[in-house]
């Protein structure tokens, strides 16, 4: 059906023990939200509502809120929890230079694009001091994609653009960055230095970034129904385009996996949230590193009004601290927040392109806060 010209449709509330106060306002706002498929969760102290609707059928045979999503740079958060995990284990320093940690890019075809063009070539003096910190802070100095992204991606721009730029092309591109600034001196979105902490992590621990989060963050928390390859029909959710009708193929990281590469139910993303809300009640060994991530590292903009942690953006709020971050595929959106103040945990999920003007963040900022970003 349509309102005003904007398709909406009915909402299903899931769940025996949905909180009567909360589940019509997540009904509306999924009513509100034109998309093929909408999920809201919340969780409040432990208790859940789950809302699903949209203005496309429901997959056959798996509801909506079983279904695995595309949570794009959301995935981020999984990055820099781990990378806490692995510094308090002792595995690496938060300091360490990334070129300590980082694997020289084996030779291929894009032969212009080697680490070192000749014997006495020598990474950039920035570069020589871009720290594990700097990457997941983006305070590297580096650009939100490599220069030599584009080209290859822009083929492919509405569909998969990241599938054909591999972990080679990654490291090559970052050993012969020039950064315009000297790390930590200035603070710019980077999916780029994001990216690096996959091989970076794994060079550090000796172990392939997939298994690392597997056995470090998936495992411990029980997330059984959270990885980084599709699974295809019946299991994940289909991304859509801008339209809201055509389907996209599954969303194809390429050597950008630390970036955004997981796919995830919204069950197993509350988990993941209410460990954060309670981190005394985790897994013994990733309770230090819950509360690490929780904890400000970098304040920045007019008045030093957003901070970041190693894994979230944090607002200030009436009742404490939001801690959030959002991601998009090139089909899907999503906005993870929760406050520990008040026990509140959201989960939001969409399977429509995300634009400017059609966005789910606000909205889900809005539920969690009463407020919108920025107020």
């Amino acid at each position: 059906m349509t309102r005003a010209g904007v398709r909406t449709s009915a909402a299903a509330v899931s769940g025996y023990d949905a909180d009567p106060e909360v589940a019509p306002l997540l009904c509306s706002a999924v009513c509100g939200f034109d998309a093929p498929d909408v999920v809201l969760a919340h969780s409040q102290h432990g208790r859940r509502t789950v809302v699903t609707g949209g203005t496309g059928p429901a997959a056959p045979g798996t509801p909506r809120e079983a279904l695995r999503y595309e949570i794009g740079s959301a995935s981020k958060t999984l990055t820099g929890l781990l990378l806490a995990d692995l510094s308090l284990r002792g595995e690496l320093e938060l300091d360490d230079r990334a070129l300590d940690h980082l694997p020289a890019p084996h030779a291929h075809r894009h032969s212009h694009l080697h680490r070192h063009p000749h014997p006495d070539a020598r990474p950039h003096p920035h570069l020589s001091a871009v720290t594990l910190l700097h990457l997941v802070t983006h305070t590297a100095g580096l650009p939100r994609l490599p220069w030599d992204f584009y080209p290859q991606a822009l083929p492919h721009w509405r569909t998969n653009p990241y599938a054909g730029y591999s972990r080679e092309r990654l490291l090559a591109a970052f050993a012969r960055s020039r950064p315009r600034h000297p790390p930590g001196r200035r603070w710019h979105y980077s999916n780029f230095g994001a990216a690096l902490l996959g091989p970076a992590l794994s060079g550090a621990a000796g172990s392939p970034y997939e298994r690392l989060l597997s056995r470090h963050i998936f495992e411990p928390l029980g997330l059984w129904e959270t990885g980084t390859v599709p699974l295809g029909a019946g299991k994940d959710a289909t991304g859509h385009a801008g339209d809201g009708v055509t389907a996209l193929p599954p969303f194809d990281a390429g050597g950008f996996f630390a970036s955004g590469a997981v796919r995830a139910t919204p069950g197993d993303l509350l988990s993941y949230l209410e460990a954060h809300l309670s981190p005394g009640d985790a897994p013994p060994g990733l309770r230090a590193a819950l509360r690490e991530v929780q904890k400000p590292v970098l304040r920045r903009g007019l008045g030093y009004r957003h901070t970041h942690t190693l894994s979230w953006f944090r607002h200030p709020t009436d009742e404490g601290p939001l801690y959030f971050h959002s991601g998009a595929t090139m089909g899907q959106e999503t906005f993870l927040g929760f406050r520990p103040a008040t026990g509140t945990a959201l989960v939001a999920l969409a399977t429509r392109r995300y634009t400017r003007s059609r966005a789910l963040g606000p909205t889900a900022y809005r539920l969690l806060t009463g407020r919108s970003p920025g107020a």
